[in-house]
């Protein structure tokens, strides 16, 4: 397993919980946990290309 396969994951399940803790309606819990699976995913590729740039 990848370890942007991992990050995806974990990022699944973990808007998952958020979604569910942080609204109280099941269509604002559905459009919160898509909005932090985006965030994640969108913090994770800027960090990797930070890091990647900081390297070369």
């Amino acid at each position: 397993m990848s370890h942007f396969t991992t990050l995806v994951i974990y990022a699944f399940f973990a808007s998952i919980v958020f979604g569910i803790t942080q609204r109280s309606a099941p269509k604002a819990m559905l459009r919160f946990g898509a909005f932090c699976f985006a965030g994640f995913l969108a913090a994770a590729i800027v960090v990797s290309w930070g890091m990647f740039l900081i390297k070369h």
